[in-house]
């Protein structure tokens, strides 16, 4: 396997490493060693580590640091962070970068030029890892080119709750663009280490926020007054930078404590200024579900909902969005239904969840085809109990799913 060899993206790289590394600094990928070996001439870095998937690249530096009795650089085979311990203060990394190439219908297989089929999949690798390896306050000097596509890695940088700053961008031939960003971890990022979550992990994104995953440190998993078992997995709710809704999002942390006394919601666990955490729910959304179910089991779950529904109503609270809650209703596996989201939860005076919900029904002829549902007399009765929240009219709700 061929040693990267020096080039323009090397000594724009080591231009900053020589300004910014410090303290306990791991150099991933290190190729021909010219960041580990800069980064140890600063005298506020301590140890320098210098990782290869490339054996002869770490032969070779081996014996080049042998030649220079340097004795604060280790070097050992890894695979990005296959082989790599504990944390650093600085992390540099020059990916492999282009987008696969092919001759004629070879693909060519060089893993020091090649990033992947788009250029950015190695790099989206070490940022979906790179947060359990960097200090709180570390650093990570990252260089990338305009053919990786910019805005992507700029979004999975995003997507991991890093932050970045552009030092510098070098305009090559050929319509190259060379750029080196400073990466931090984000403030919210600190935070919930700080409270002992770990693999935090992007999930998929809301309307003003984004969803994340975590892990609860074992020596402190979290409890709750509501489950018996300690809480493991964790949901974590991101507003996005552009996004208006820190109201929104403090909204749905304070109803989440009190519809939780009722046993709605995902378990609230804490919150911020601009994220909450709960106990992550696993299951499928109510439509795919009721899908892959039979009669019996979709009644119960709908009436549980229906249920869900009511209590609410008593309480005078709209959730809203229960009219399409296509992606507001998980049910467990042991087919338990969780309703998720109360970001535009309220008071009222004229609630409408139950009702929201009884119309949701009425319009799934075709995945309820095995109910005998009278849809006249569904919604005649709806508009009866809408009109008192009596509990027997509700009862009589219930009972027309069969």
């Amino acid at each position: 396997m061929d040693i990267y060899q020096p080039a323009e993206d090397s000594y724009l790289l080591q231009k900053y490493v020589r300004r910014c590394a410090f303290g306990r600094v791991l150099d991933l990928g290190t190729g021909s060693g010219i960041q580990a070996l800069t980064a140890v001439e600063n005298k506020i870095v301590r140890e320098v580590v210098a990782v290869d998937i490339n054996e002869n690249a770490i032969k070779e530096l081996k014996t080049e640091i042998s030649k220079k009795k340097i004795r604060k650089i280790t070097v050992k085979k890894s695979n990005l962070f296959s082989n790599v311990k504990d944390k650093f203060d600085t992390i540099i990394f020059n990916p492999p970068y282009l987008p696969q190439d092919k001759i004629g219908n070879e693909i060519i297989e060089d893993p020091a030029l090649y990033g992947g089929k788009h250029g950015w999949e190695i790099s989206e690798k070490f940022f979906n890892e790179v947060n359990q390896f960097l200090v709180a306050n570390g650093k990570i000097l990252f260089l990338f080119s305009s053919l990786t596509n910019k805005e992507k890695i700029e979004e999975i940088i995003s997507h991991n709750l890093l932050e970045f700053k552009e030092l510098e961008k070098q305009k090559l031939p050929m319509f190259e663009t060379l750029y080196v960003y400073l990466i931090e971890k984000s403030q919210i990022l600190k935070e919930l280490e700080r409270k002992h979550l770990e693999n935090i992990a992007y999930l998929t994104h809301g309307k003003r926020g984004n969803i994340f995953t975590g892990i609860s440190d074992k020596s402190k998993r979290i409890k709750t007054h509501f489950a018996k078992k300690e809480i493991v997995k964790v949901g974590i709710k991101v507003k996005r930078k552009e996004s208006s809704a820190i109201e929104r999002m403090r909204n749905e942390a304070n109803w989440l404590k009190i519809l939780n006394k009722k046993n709605i919601g995902p378990r609230f666990l804490f919150s911020g200024e601009d994220y909450l955490v709960y106990g992550f729910v696993e299951g499928e959304f109510i439509l795919d579900w009721i899908k892959k179910n039979n009669k019996r089991d979709i009644q119960k779950v709908l009436v549980a909902v229906l249920k869900q529904c009511f209590i609410l109503d008593q309480l005078g609270v709209n959730k809203e969005e229960m009219h399409h809650p296509l992606k507001h209703i998980l049910v467990t596996k042991d087919n338990h239904p969780v309703l998720l989201d109360f970001e535009r939860c309220s008071r009222s005076d004229k609630v409408k969840n139950v009702t929201q919900f009884v119309e949701f029904i009425c319009r799934m002829r075709e995945e309820l085809k095995d109910f005998k549902i009278d849809i006249n007399q569904f919604r005649t009765l709806a508009k009866e109990y809408k009109s008192s929240l009596d509990p027997q009219i509700f009862k009589s709700l219930t009972s027309l799913l069969s």
